[in-house]
């Protein structure tokens, strides 16, 4: 008999237990190990070199951290069944199963508007099947049907296990200390009122660095100009190639990849649909990106260049929209430089939203210590909260370097 109780070493928590065999089981079924080839952070790697960890990484650091926020959860008194603690665990193990290549950078790219938390229930659903029935209460915490509403609190809120895995593995590996959050103590003042997940009103600035800390890596490394520019760059190379085959041109690419291009209704999907699905990763476009960097479309061939060369077009950031007119200089001069009368191609502005915190959708909950609960906004001694509940947003304007 194999033991299914491993312990894992992650770079990032330590050392991570297995305590329920389904959890290894669910690990190594081929759904998961796909992640292992599914980038955590897209192309970040090409600012911050070494934000190289996947999917996987992030799935077990997410499913350590639930196991230690429910380890404190008991240990606070909360009734919480064995039941309860594998099904939790496997619903965070399982929550970026439906990611698709390149994570959030291609998400509806490839199937309509097939969110990877949509695609996600699909795949469990199929697992479930495979698993006869034992994921059904992991799958139910992951819809929040389950009564218990504090277990999809710890996986989907402003403070879930998932969020305080990739602020604390994405800091490490790119290198940017300002979202190493301390998780430890995070966790450590969770508490659940009424089945609600709350914090001790004691950790509130513990809670109010974790916010900013967020804001920090939103600015500086997800929407950093030259990171936003390589995933639009991505979903543009995609759209390309798709306007390209539906005017008859055969681009070379795998074949699972071809299917998806050549293929445009997706609104139910088939039993082929989601099998090639399962065996599509970042290697595929990728492999697709370096065919076409020999494209004889100037416009597809110059994107794929800018990625795979890592010759990005010039990118200025903002916080005001660009005017119309100096966009149509940028495109005029790139239509002059290359000779072309479809420079609005290769000349775009994008813009990059944050709420740091949302006062009221979900809003974090302090427990006081006289029972009662409070919002963390409204908190007395709380510092930064009311300064982050607003919308920013910026606009970057890419173009060729050669204009």
């Amino acid at each position: 008999m194999t033991n299914k109780l491993k312990i894992i070493n992650d770079p990032v928590h330590g050392f991570i237990k297995i305590p329920h065999e389904i959890l290894f089981d669910v690990i190594e079924h081929p759904y998961f190990q796909r992640l292992r080839r599914i980038s955590q952070t897209g192309l970040l790697n090409l600012i911050f070199p070494g934000a190289t960890h996947t999917r996987f990484h992030h799935a077990l650091g997410a499913m350590h951290l639930m196991f230690t926020a429910l380890e404190t959860l008991k240990l606070k008194g909360v009734s919480i069944s064995k039941e309860e603690e594998k099904s939790a665990m496997l619903a965070i193990l399982m929550h970026d199963i439906g990611h698709g290549p390149f994570s959030h950078a291609l998400e509806k790219m490839l199937m309509d508007d097939w969110h990877h938390e949509k695609l996600s229930i699909l795949l469990m659903n199929k697992m479930n099947e495979t698993f006869q029935g034992q994921l059904s209460l992991a799958i139910e915490m992951f819809q929040g049907k389950y009564q218990r509403k504090f277990f999809n609190q710890l996986i989907s809120s402003q403070l879930d296990v998932d969020r305080l895995d990739y602020l604390k593995r994405d800091s490490f590996y790119t290198g940017v200390s300002e979202g190493n959050v301390n998780t430890q103590r995070i966790i450590s003042m969770m508490n659940v009122c009424e089945d609600e997940l709350v914090i001790d009103s004691k950790g509130i600035y513990s809670i109010e660095n974790f916010l900013t800390a967020r804001m920090f890596m939103y600015w500086q490394v997800y929407y950093h100009k030259t990171s936003a520019l390589a995933e639009h760059l991505l979903v543009k190379i995609l759209d390309r190639a798709k306007v390209l085959i539906s005017q008859g041109q055969d681009l070379p690419c795998s074949e699972n990849l071809h299917y998806f291009l050549h293929k445009n209704q997706f609104a139910d999907p088939t039993e082929e649909d989601v099998q090639r699905f399962t065996e599509l990763d970042d290697n595929d476009v990728i492999q697709a990106m370096k065919f076409w960097t020999k494209s004889e479309d100037i416009i597809l061939s110059y994107l794929c260049k800018a990625v795979i060369e890592r010759n990005f077009p010039k990118s200025i950031i903002s916080s005001e929209p660009f005017s119309a007119d100096f966009i149509k200089d940028k495109v005029e001069k790139t239509n002059l430089f290359f000779n072309i009368t479809n420079g609005e191609e290769l000349v775009d502005e994008i813009s990059r939203s944050l709420l740091p915190y949302n006062s009221t959708y979900q809003p974090i909950e302090l427990l006081e210590k006289n029972g009662k609960t409070i919002t963390l906004e409204k908190a007395e001694n709380q510092i930064l909260s009311n300064s982050i509940n607003e919308l920013n947003t910026k606009y970057i304007l890419s173009f060729p370097r050669e204009i």
